[in-house]
Protein backbone atom coordinates (compact mmCIF):
# COMPACT_ATOMS: atom_id res chain seq x y z
CA UNK A 1 0.00 0.00 0.00
CA UNK A 2 1.44 3.36 -0.88
CA UNK A 3 2.49 6.14 2.06
CA UNK A 4 1.62 9.40 1.33
CA UNK A 5 5.08 10.82 0.32
CA UNK A 6 4.99 8.19 -2.74
CA UNK A 7 1.36 8.99 -3.19
CA UNK A 8 2.55 12.69 -3.25
CA UNK A 9 5.36 11.67 -5.95
CA UNK A 10 2.49 9.70 -8.13
CA UNK A 11 0.96 13.25 -8.53
CA UNK A 12 4.27 14.91 -9.02
CA UNK A 13 4.87 12.46 -11.77
CA UNK A 14 1.65 12.63 -12.98
CA UNK A 15 0.62 16.38 -13.06
CA UNK A 16 3.95 17.88 -12.68
CA UNK A 17 2.55 21.41 -14.05
CA UNK A 18 -0.96 21.55 -12.56
CA UNK A 19 -1.83 23.88 -10.45
CA UNK A 20 -1.53 22.83 -6.86
CA UNK A 21 -2.03 25.48 -4.63
CA UNK A 22 -2.65 28.97 -4.22
CA UNK A 23 -2.67 31.62 -1.65
CA UNK A 24 -2.82 34.93 -2.89
CA UNK A 25 0.40 35.36 -5.10
CA UNK A 26 1.95 32.22 -4.53
CA UNK A 27 0.86 29.84 -7.03
CA UNK A 28 2.47 26.77 -6.79
CA UNK A 29 2.61 23.89 -9.74
CA UNK A 30 2.99 20.23 -7.96
CA UNK A 31 6.44 20.52 -9.20
CA UNK A 32 7.44 23.61 -7.98
CA UNK A 33 5.32 22.53 -4.41
CA UNK A 34 7.30 19.44 -4.24
CA UNK A 35 10.94 21.59 -3.73
CA UNK A 36 9.64 23.52 -1.34
CA UNK A 37 8.81 20.49 0.30
CA UNK A 38 12.06 18.64 0.05
CA UNK A 39 13.37 22.09 1.44
CA UNK A 40 11.42 21.79 4.16
CA UNK A 41 12.43 18.02 5.65
CA UNK A 42 15.61 19.46 5.00
CA UNK A 43 15.23 21.84 7.74
CA UNK A 44 13.59 19.29 9.73
CA UNK A 45 16.53 17.37 9.86
CA UNK A 46 18.63 20.73 10.63
CA UNK A 47 16.92 21.10 13.82
CA UNK A 48 16.51 17.23 14.44
CA UNK A 49 13.48 16.02 14.02
CA UNK A 50 13.29 12.03 13.67
CA UNK A 51 10.20 9.89 12.04
CA UNK A 52 8.02 9.36 14.92
CA UNK A 53 8.28 13.38 17.11
CA UNK A 54 5.05 15.37 17.01
CA UNK A 55 5.26 18.77 15.52
CA UNK A 56 2.55 20.84 17.24
CA UNK A 57 1.26 23.86 14.75
CA UNK A 58 -0.88 26.39 15.25
CA UNK A 59 -1.83 28.23 12.11
CA UNK A 60 -4.05 29.45 9.71
CA UNK A 61 -4.49 28.11 6.49
CA UNK A 62 -1.82 29.43 3.87
CA UNK A 63 0.73 27.71 1.52
CA UNK A 64 3.37 26.94 4.20
CA UNK A 65 0.78 25.12 6.90
CA UNK A 66 -0.34 22.73 3.88
CA UNK A 67 3.57 22.59 3.14
CA UNK A 68 4.32 21.52 6.71
CA UNK A 69 1.76 18.92 5.88
CA UNK A 70 3.38 17.23 3.51
CA UNK A 71 6.87 18.18 4.27
CA UNK A 72 5.59 15.81 7.37
CA UNK A 73 3.96 13.05 5.97
CA UNK A 74 7.97 12.65 3.64
CA UNK A 75 9.84 12.96 6.91
CA UNK A 76 7.66 10.49 8.75
CA UNK A 77 6.91 13.48 11.27
CA UNK A 78 2.89 13.57 12.96
CA UNK A 79 1.81 16.45 12.35
CA UNK A 80 -0.16 17.79 14.85
CA UNK A 81 -2.45 20.21 14.39
CA UNK A 82 -4.49 22.42 17.00
CA UNK A 83 -6.69 25.73 17.02
CA UNK A 84 -4.85 28.88 16.14
CA UNK A 85 -7.36 30.64 18.45
CA UNK A 86 -5.94 28.22 21.34
CA UNK A 87 -4.92 30.05 24.58
CA UNK A 88 -1.26 29.11 26.65
CA UNK A 89 -2.48 26.78 28.74
CA UNK A 90 -4.39 25.07 26.36
CA UNK A 91 -1.20 25.14 23.96
CA UNK A 92 0.97 23.80 26.95
CA UNK A 93 -1.60 20.94 27.25
CA UNK A 94 -1.17 19.75 24.01
CA UNK A 95 2.68 20.40 24.23
CA UNK A 96 2.41 17.70 27.12
CA UNK A 97 0.38 15.43 26.03
CA UNK A 98 1.76 14.89 23.07
CA UNK A 99 5.23 15.13 23.86
CA UNK A 100 5.89 17.53 20.98
CA UNK A 101 9.46 17.95 19.69
CA UNK A 102 8.73 21.53 18.44
CA UNK A 103 5.85 23.95 17.88
CA UNK A 104 5.19 25.82 14.62
CA UNK A 105 3.43 29.57 14.86
CA UNK A 106 1.92 32.67 13.45
CA UNK A 107 1.04 35.91 14.52
CA UNK A 108 -2.28 35.19 15.43
CA UNK A 109 -1.31 32.17 17.53
CA UNK A 110 1.86 34.03 18.94
CA UNK A 111 0.65 35.74 22.03
CA UNK A 112 -0.51 31.74 23.27
CA UNK A 113 3.19 30.36 22.45
CA UNK A 114 4.78 33.81 23.95
CA UNK A 115 2.60 32.85 26.90
CA UNK A 116 3.14 29.00 26.97
CA UNK A 117 6.15 27.89 29.86
CA UNK A 118 6.59 24.64 27.56
CA UNK A 119 6.69 26.30 24.49
CA UNK A 120 9.91 28.05 25.72
CA UNK A 121 11.65 24.84 25.91
CA UNK A 122 11.34 23.85 22.42
CA UNK A 123 12.20 24.80 19.09
CA UNK A 124 9.71 27.48 18.07
CA UNK A 125 9.17 28.05 14.72
CA UNK A 126 7.76 31.37 13.47
CA UNK A 127 6.10 31.68 9.96
CA UNK A 128 6.05 35.85 9.67
CA UNK A 129 9.28 37.16 9.68
CA UNK A 130 8.49 40.33 11.78
CA UNK A 131 8.03 37.99 15.12
CA UNK A 132 11.35 37.21 14.46
CA UNK A 133 13.28 40.29 16.23
CA UNK A 134 10.44 40.91 18.54
CA UNK A 135 9.91 37.73 19.60
CA UNK A 136 7.17 37.66 22.39
CA UNK A 137 8.41 34.89 24.07
CA UNK A 138 11.96 36.59 24.27
CA UNK A 139 10.56 39.51 25.60
CA UNK A 140 8.16 37.69 28.51
CA UNK A 141 10.80 35.26 29.82
CA UNK A 142 13.61 35.43 31.89
CA UNK A 143 15.99 34.11 30.87
CA UNK A 144 15.21 34.43 27.29
CA UNK A 145 14.30 31.31 25.36
CA UNK A 146 16.27 30.88 22.01
CA UNK A 147 14.96 33.09 19.37
CA UNK A 148 12.32 31.70 16.79
CA UNK A 149 13.57 29.76 13.75
CA UNK A 150 12.51 31.50 10.63
CA UNK A 151 10.38 29.45 8.37
CA UNK A 152 12.15 30.62 5.45
CA UNK A 153 15.60 29.87 7.08
CA UNK A 154 14.00 26.42 7.29
CA UNK A 155 12.82 26.22 3.91
CA UNK A 156 15.49 28.00 2.28
CA UNK A 157 18.06 25.05 2.23
CA UNK A 158 19.34 23.61 -0.73
CA UNK A 159 17.66 20.29 -0.41
CA UNK A 160 17.44 17.24 -2.56
CA UNK A 161 14.49 15.59 -3.59
CA UNK A 162 12.70 14.42 -0.90
CA UNK A 163 11.83 10.33 -0.36
CA UNK A 164 9.85 9.28 1.22
CA UNK A 165 11.06 7.73 5.07
CA UNK A 166 8.05 5.54 6.51
CA UNK A 167 5.80 3.35 5.24
CA UNK A 168 1.68 3.51 5.41
CA UNK A 169 1.72 2.07 8.86
CA UNK A 170 3.48 5.22 10.12
CA UNK A 171 1.48 7.96 11.91
CA UNK A 172 0.56 10.74 9.84
CA UNK A 173 -1.28 13.06 11.82
CA UNK A 174 -2.75 13.43 15.55
CA UNK A 175 -6.10 15.25 15.27
CA UNK A 176 -7.35 16.51 18.79
CA UNK A 177 -11.02 15.87 19.30
CA UNK A 178 -13.13 19.52 20.11
CA UNK A 179 -12.96 18.75 24.24
CA UNK A 180 -16.76 20.40 24.50
CA UNK A 181 -17.43 18.09 27.33
CA UNK A 182 -13.75 17.22 28.64
CA UNK A 183 -10.51 17.31 28.04
CA UNK A 184 -9.69 16.71 24.12
CA UNK A 185 -8.45 13.78 23.20
CA UNK A 186 -5.67 12.98 20.54
CA UNK A 187 -6.60 11.09 17.60
CA UNK A 188 -3.17 9.38 16.08
CA UNK A 189 -4.12 8.09 12.39
CA UNK A 190 -1.83 6.18 10.55
CA UNK A 191 -0.76 6.95 6.57
CA UNK A 192 -2.71 4.22 5.37
CA UNK A 193 -6.16 5.15 6.85
CA UNK A 194 -5.27 8.88 5.52
CA UNK A 195 -4.92 7.52 2.11
CA UNK A 196 -7.51 5.24 2.18
CA UNK A 197 -9.86 8.27 3.88
CA UNK A 198 -8.72 10.17 0.81
CA UNK A 199 -9.59 8.29 -1.68
CA UNK A 200 -13.29 7.47 -0.49
CA UNK A 201 -13.35 11.49 -0.46
CA UNK A 202 -12.84 11.69 -3.99
CA UNK A 203 -15.03 8.60 -4.89
CA UNK A 204 -18.17 9.80 -2.98
CA UNK A 205 -17.92 13.14 -3.84
CA UNK A 206 -17.06 12.07 -7.54
CA UNK A 207 -14.56 14.65 -8.07
CA UNK A 208 -12.66 14.35 -11.49
CA UNK A 209 -9.26 15.48 -12.32
CA UNK A 210 -8.25 18.97 -12.14
CA UNK A 211 -10.80 19.93 -9.58
CA UNK A 212 -10.26 22.96 -7.25
CA UNK A 213 -11.52 22.97 -3.83
CA UNK A 214 -11.96 25.94 -1.93
CA UNK A 215 -9.24 25.54 1.48
CA UNK A 216 -11.09 27.00 4.16
CA UNK A 217 -11.86 24.31 6.33
CA UNK A 218 -9.05 24.35 9.41
CA UNK A 219 -5.92 21.64 8.43
CA UNK A 220 -6.58 20.91 12.65
CA UNK A 221 -9.92 19.49 11.67
CA UNK A 222 -10.47 16.36 9.44
CA UNK A 223 -12.68 17.90 6.79
CA UNK A 224 -9.96 20.37 6.08
CA UNK A 225 -7.30 17.83 5.97
CA UNK A 226 -9.38 15.61 3.99
CA UNK A 227 -9.33 18.66 1.02
CA UNK A 228 -5.90 18.91 1.05
CA UNK A 229 -5.06 15.38 0.24
CA UNK A 230 -7.98 14.85 -2.06
CA UNK A 231 -7.12 17.32 -4.02
CA UNK A 232 -3.34 15.56 -4.85
CA UNK A 233 -4.71 12.04 -5.64
CA UNK A 234 -6.89 13.95 -8.77
CA UNK A 235 -3.96 16.79 -9.74
CA UNK A 236 -6.42 19.34 -8.18
CA UNK A 237 -5.85 22.79 -6.70
CA UNK A 238 -6.36 23.96 -2.95
CA UNK A 239 -7.08 27.46 -3.12
CA UNK A 240 -6.38 28.86 0.65
CA UNK A 241 -8.58 30.84 2.66
CA UNK A 242 -6.85 32.04 5.72
CA UNK A 243 -9.49 32.57 7.63
CA UNK A 244 -13.20 32.35 6.48
CA UNK A 245 -14.61 35.86 5.62
CA UNK A 246 -17.91 35.90 3.30
CA UNK A 247 -16.74 38.52 0.94
CA UNK A 248 -12.92 36.94 0.15
CA UNK A 249 -14.22 33.75 0.19
CA UNK A 250 -17.10 34.65 -2.85
CA UNK A 251 -13.81 36.19 -4.26
CA UNK A 252 -11.61 33.41 -4.22
CA UNK A 253 -14.63 31.17 -5.94
CA UNK A 254 -15.39 33.48 -8.64
CA UNK A 255 -11.41 34.38 -9.83
CA UNK A 256 -10.28 30.71 -9.17
CA UNK A 257 -12.86 29.07 -10.73
CA UNK A 258 -13.59 26.52 -7.54
CA UNK A 259 -15.26 23.38 -8.56
CA UNK A 260 -16.36 22.39 -5.39
CA UNK A 261 -16.96 23.42 -1.96
CA UNK A 262 -16.90 21.09 1.15
CA UNK A 263 -18.15 22.85 4.16
CA UNK A 264 -19.83 23.11 7.45
CA UNK A 265 -23.95 24.35 7.21
CA UNK A 266 -22.73 27.08 9.20
CA UNK A 267 -20.24 28.69 6.26
CA UNK A 268 -23.02 27.82 4.03
CA UNK A 269 -25.51 29.53 5.77
CA UNK A 270 -23.35 32.82 5.77
CA UNK A 271 -22.45 32.49 1.87
CA UNK A 272 -25.76 32.40 0.52
CA UNK A 273 -27.33 34.83 3.13
CA UNK A 274 -24.36 37.18 2.38
CA UNK A 275 -25.22 40.37 -0.15
CA UNK A 276 -22.25 40.10 -1.94
CA UNK A 277 -24.05 36.59 -3.04
CA UNK A 278 -26.45 37.64 -5.79
CA UNK A 279 -22.96 39.95 -7.08
CA UNK A 280 -20.69 37.07 -7.21
CA UNK A 281 -20.24 34.53 -10.05
CA UNK A 282 -20.63 30.72 -8.09
CA UNK A 283 -21.28 29.19 -11.42
CA UNK A 284 -17.86 27.07 -11.39
CA UNK A 285 -19.16 25.16 -8.22
CA UNK A 286 -20.82 21.96 -9.14
CA UNK A 287 -20.57 19.99 -6.59
CA UNK A 288 -21.56 20.56 -2.69
CA UNK A 289 -20.46 18.56 0.24
CA UNK A 290 -21.24 19.15 3.97
CA UNK A 291 -19.92 17.53 7.24
CA UNK A 292 -19.40 18.42 10.81
CA UNK A 293 -23.28 18.93 11.83
CA UNK A 294 -26.93 18.71 10.85
CA UNK A 295 -28.01 20.76 7.72
CA UNK A 296 -31.30 22.19 8.29
CA UNK A 297 -34.27 21.65 5.96
CA UNK A 298 -34.12 25.19 5.37
CA UNK A 299 -30.58 26.00 4.38
CA UNK A 300 -30.91 22.30 2.19
CA UNK A 301 -33.64 24.22 -0.06
CA UNK A 302 -31.71 27.55 -0.35
CA UNK A 303 -28.65 26.09 -1.18
CA UNK A 304 -30.38 23.89 -3.77
CA UNK A 305 -32.10 26.89 -5.42
CA UNK A 306 -28.79 29.06 -5.28
CA UNK A 307 -25.79 26.61 -6.67
CA UNK A 308 -28.12 23.60 -8.47
CA UNK A 309 -25.14 21.92 -8.38
CA UNK A 310 -24.34 18.52 -9.99
CA UNK A 311 -24.31 16.70 -6.67
CA UNK A 312 -25.03 17.10 -3.20
CA UNK A 313 -23.83 15.65 -0.81
CA UNK A 314 -24.52 14.80 3.03
CA UNK A 315 -21.22 13.16 4.33
CA UNK A 316 -21.43 11.53 8.44
CA UNK A 317 -18.19 11.18 9.62
CA UNK A 318 -15.85 11.96 12.61
CA UNK A 319 -12.05 12.54 13.21
CA UNK A 320 -12.01 9.18 14.98
CA UNK A 321 -13.21 7.08 11.73
CA UNK A 322 -13.62 9.47 8.93
CA UNK A 323 -16.53 8.11 6.92
CA UNK A 324 -20.24 6.66 8.51
CA UNK A 325 -22.70 7.30 6.03
CA UNK A 326 -23.07 9.59 2.73
CA UNK A 327 -26.17 10.23 0.95
CA UNK A 328 -24.75 12.16 -2.14
CA UNK A 329 -28.64 13.44 -2.78
CA UNK A 330 -29.24 15.20 0.19
CA UNK A 331 -32.10 17.54 -0.85
CA UNK A 332 -34.40 14.78 -2.32
CA UNK A 333 -34.65 13.20 1.22
CA UNK A 334 -34.31 15.74 4.09
CA UNK A 335 -32.49 14.89 7.08
CA UNK A 336 -31.07 12.03 5.84
CA UNK A 337 -27.20 11.14 6.48
CA UNK A 338 -27.63 7.73 4.02
CA UNK A 339 -25.82 4.65 3.88
CA UNK A 340 -22.96 3.44 5.29
CA UNK A 341 -19.37 5.53 2.67
CA UNK A 342 -17.80 2.57 0.64
CA UNK A 343 -14.96 1.83 3.66
CA UNK A 344 -17.60 1.11 6.75
CA UNK A 345 -20.25 -0.69 8.32
CA UNK A 346 -22.77 1.12 10.37
CA UNK A 347 -25.77 0.01 13.31
CA UNK A 348 -27.88 1.54 15.39
CA UNK A 349 -28.37 0.00 18.66
CA UNK A 350 -30.69 0.45 21.44
CA UNK A 351 -29.65 3.37 23.60
CA UNK A 352 -27.98 1.99 26.57
CA UNK A 353 -27.26 -1.29 25.18
CA UNK A 354 -24.22 -3.18 26.27
CA UNK A 355 -23.90 -5.64 23.19
CA UNK A 356 -23.56 -4.50 19.52
CA UNK A 357 -25.91 -6.90 18.49
CA UNK A 358 -29.03 -5.28 20.39
CA UNK A 359 -29.66 -3.86 17.29
CA UNK A 360 -32.71 -0.87 17.39
CA UNK A 361 -35.45 -1.64 15.71
CA UNK A 362 -36.50 0.28 12.39
CA UNK A 363 -37.08 3.78 13.36
CA UNK A 364 -36.39 3.50 16.61
CA UNK A 365 -33.93 5.64 17.92
CA UNK A 366 -30.48 4.55 19.67
CA UNK A 367 -27.01 4.81 19.04
CA UNK A 368 -24.81 4.86 15.91
CA UNK A 369 -21.72 2.84 15.70
CA UNK A 370 -19.52 1.93 13.07
CA UNK A 371 -17.45 -0.85 12.37
CA UNK A 372 -13.61 -0.65 13.38
CA UNK A 373 -12.08 -3.06 11.05
CA UNK A 374 -12.85 -0.39 8.33
CA UNK A 375 -10.11 1.29 6.17
CA UNK A 376 -10.32 4.62 7.72
CA UNK A 377 -10.74 3.96 11.10
CA UNK A 378 -7.95 4.92 13.96
CA UNK A 379 -7.08 2.39 16.34
CA UNK A 380 -7.66 4.12 19.60
CA UNK A 381 -7.34 7.40 21.27
CA UNK A 382 -3.86 8.74 22.57
CA UNK A 383 -2.71 7.53 25.87
CA UNK A 384 -6.36 7.45 27.08
CA UNK A 385 -6.89 3.88 28.20
CA UNK A 386 -10.15 5.28 29.67
CA UNK A 387 -11.84 6.83 26.64
CA UNK A 388 -11.32 3.39 24.57
CA UNK A 389 -12.44 1.73 26.89
CA UNK A 390 -15.90 3.88 26.30
CA UNK A 391 -16.16 4.00 22.95
CA UNK A 392 -14.16 1.06 21.11
CA UNK A 393 -15.69 -2.16 22.27
CA UNK A 394 -16.31 -5.41 20.65
CA UNK A 395 -14.73 -4.13 17.31
CA UNK A 396 -17.17 -1.47 17.05
CA UNK A 397 -16.83 2.41 17.75
CA UNK A 398 -19.61 3.46 19.76
CA UNK A 399 -20.00 7.46 18.27
CA UNK A 400 -22.14 8.94 20.78
CA UNK A 401 -24.53 10.45 18.37
CA UNK A 402 -27.98 8.99 18.43
CA UNK A 403 -30.12 8.52 14.99
CA UNK A 404 -32.39 6.02 13.56
CA UNK A 405 -32.77 3.77 10.09
CA UNK A 406 -35.84 4.22 8.43
CA UNK A 407 -37.83 1.50 6.75
CA UNK A 408 -35.81 2.31 3.31
CA UNK A 409 -32.47 1.90 5.30
CA UNK A 410 -31.27 5.42 5.36
CA UNK A 411 -29.82 6.61 8.56
CA UNK A 412 -30.91 9.91 10.31
CA UNK A 413 -28.56 10.99 12.68
CA UNK A 414 -30.66 12.93 15.63
CA UNK A 415 -28.09 14.74 18.00
CA UNK A 416 -25.64 13.48 20.98
CA UNK A 417 -26.90 10.95 23.73
CA UNK A 418 -25.71 13.95 25.56
CA UNK A 419 -28.29 16.24 24.30
CA UNK A 420 -31.09 14.02 24.30
CA UNK A 421 -33.75 15.78 25.84
CA UNK A 422 -35.85 14.02 28.53
CA UNK A 423 -38.86 15.43 28.87
CA UNK A 424 -42.12 14.10 30.98
CA UNK A 425 -40.22 10.81 30.69
CA UNK A 426 -40.41 11.12 26.71
CA UNK A 427 -36.88 11.35 24.80
CA UNK A 428 -36.56 14.32 22.65
CA UNK A 429 -34.10 15.13 19.54
CA UNK A 430 -33.19 18.62 19.13
CA UNK A 431 -32.37 18.26 15.39
CA UNK A 432 -35.92 17.54 14.49
CA UNK A 433 -37.26 20.49 15.96
CA UNK A 434 -34.96 22.28 14.74
CA UNK A 435 -35.08 21.29 11.00
CA UNK A 436 -38.78 22.00 11.27
CA UNK A 437 -38.42 25.67 12.89
CA UNK A 438 -36.23 26.31 10.05
CA UNK A 439 -38.51 26.22 7.11
CA UNK A 440 -40.25 29.37 9.18
CA UNK A 441 -39.88 32.64 6.68
CA UNK A 442 -38.72 34.37 10.25
CA UNK A 443 -36.26 31.67 11.39
CA UNK A 444 -32.50 32.77 10.21
CA UNK A 445 -31.17 30.06 12.52
CA UNK A 446 -32.37 28.01 15.56
CA UNK A 447 -30.92 25.61 18.35
CA UNK A 448 -33.28 23.49 20.19
CA UNK A 449 -31.69 22.18 23.78
CA UNK A 450 -33.78 21.24 27.35
CA UNK A 451 -33.63 23.49 30.07
CA UNK A 452 -34.25 22.37 34.15
CA UNK A 453 -38.07 22.17 35.00
CA UNK A 454 -39.60 21.51 38.22
CA UNK A 455 -42.49 19.21 36.67
CA UNK A 456 -40.98 18.67 33.40
CA UNK A 457 -37.32 17.68 34.69
CA UNK A 458 -36.41 19.55 31.13
CA UNK A 459 -38.72 21.73 28.72
CA UNK A 460 -38.07 21.92 25.35
CA UNK A 461 -36.28 25.33 24.80
CA UNK A 462 -35.92 26.92 21.38
CA UNK A 463 -33.32 29.97 20.48
CA UNK A 464 -34.18 32.00 17.63
CA UNK A 465 -31.80 34.24 15.45
CA UNK A 466 -34.94 35.75 13.64
CA UNK A 467 -34.76 37.59 9.83
CA UNK A 468 -38.03 39.44 10.56
CA UNK A 469 -40.12 40.05 13.28
CA UNK A 470 -42.30 37.46 14.85
CA UNK A 471 -43.69 36.15 18.14
CA UNK A 472 -43.69 33.07 19.79
CA UNK A 473 -47.45 32.04 19.28
CA UNK A 474 -46.63 32.20 15.35
CA UNK A 475 -43.83 29.68 15.80
CA UNK A 476 -45.90 27.37 18.05
CA UNK A 477 -48.69 27.05 15.31
CA UNK A 478 -46.27 26.76 12.51
CA UNK A 479 -44.92 23.51 14.68
CA UNK A 480 -48.69 22.07 15.65
CA UNK A 481 -49.78 22.60 11.59
CA UNK A 482 -45.63 21.05 10.27
CA UNK A 483 -47.09 17.80 12.25
CA UNK A 484 -44.60 17.92 14.76
CA UNK A 485 -45.55 15.28 18.06
CA UNK A 486 -47.14 17.72 20.70
CA UNK A 487 -44.91 16.21 23.42
CA UNK A 488 -42.02 17.84 21.02
CA UNK A 489 -43.12 21.19 20.48
CA UNK A 490 -41.09 23.95 22.00
CA UNK A 491 -42.49 25.13 25.50
CA UNK A 492 -40.26 28.62 25.54
CA UNK A 493 -38.82 30.38 22.70
CA UNK A 494 -35.59 32.56 23.51
CA UNK A 495 -34.59 34.83 20.85
CA UNK A 496 -30.70 35.67 20.31
CA UNK A 497 -28.56 37.71 18.82
CA UNK A 498 -26.46 34.84 17.59
CA UNK A 499 -26.28 31.47 17.78
CA UNK A 500 -23.25 30.32 19.69
CA UNK A 501 -20.90 28.10 17.86
CA UNK A 502 -17.20 26.78 17.70
CA UNK A 503 -14.55 27.91 15.20
CA UNK A 504 -15.05 25.76 12.85
CA UNK A 505 -19.29 26.39 12.93
CA UNK A 506 -20.08 23.46 15.55
CA UNK A 507 -23.07 24.35 17.52
CA UNK A 508 -22.38 24.49 20.85
CA UNK A 509 -25.31 24.20 23.15
CA UNK A 510 -23.84 23.70 26.62
CA UNK A 511 -23.51 27.53 26.40
CA UNK A 512 -27.25 28.36 25.80
CA UNK A 513 -27.56 25.74 28.70
CA UNK A 514 -25.26 28.02 30.90
CA UNK A 515 -26.98 31.35 29.50
CA UNK A 516 -23.72 32.54 27.49
CA UNK A 517 -25.85 34.17 24.64
CA UNK A 518 -27.33 37.51 24.32
CA UNK A 519 -31.59 37.67 24.23
CA UNK A 520 -32.96 40.53 21.85
CA UNK A 521 -36.42 41.34 21.54
CA UNK A 522 -38.49 39.20 19.03
CA UNK A 523 -40.47 42.65 18.44
CA UNK A 524 -37.87 45.07 18.18
CA UNK A 525 -34.64 43.43 17.97
CA UNK A 526 -33.05 45.16 21.04
CA UNK A 527 -31.34 44.06 23.78
CA UNK A 528 -33.67 42.60 26.18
Amino acid sequence: MLDLGLSFLGSVARDPGALAIVDGDVRLSYAQWYRRISALVAGFDAIGLKPGDHLVTALTNRWKAASLHWACQFAGIIITPVNWRSTASEIDFYLEDAEAKAIVYEDASAAAVAGSALAQQLPRIALDPARIASDPARIASDPAPPPAIAFAELASRAAPDAAPRVGAEAWSVMLYTSGTTARPKGVPRRQLAERAAALAHVAQNLYAHGERTLGVMPLYHTMGVRSLLAMSLIGGAFVCLRRFDVAHALTLIEAERVSNLYLVPTLYHDLVHHALFATRDVGSVRKLGFAGAPMTDGLLQTLQAAFKPDLFVNHYGSSEIYTFTIDQNAPAKPGSAGRAGINQMVRVVRLGATSVDDIAAVGEEGEIIALLAGDESFEGYWRRPDADAKALRQGWYFTGDTGFVDGDGDLFVTGRVDDMIITGGENVSPVEIESCLSLHAAVSEVAVVGLPNERWGKIVTAFVKCRRTVEPDELDVFCRNSGLANFKRPRRYVFVAEIPKSPVGKLLRRKLVAGEYEPVSPLKGTAA
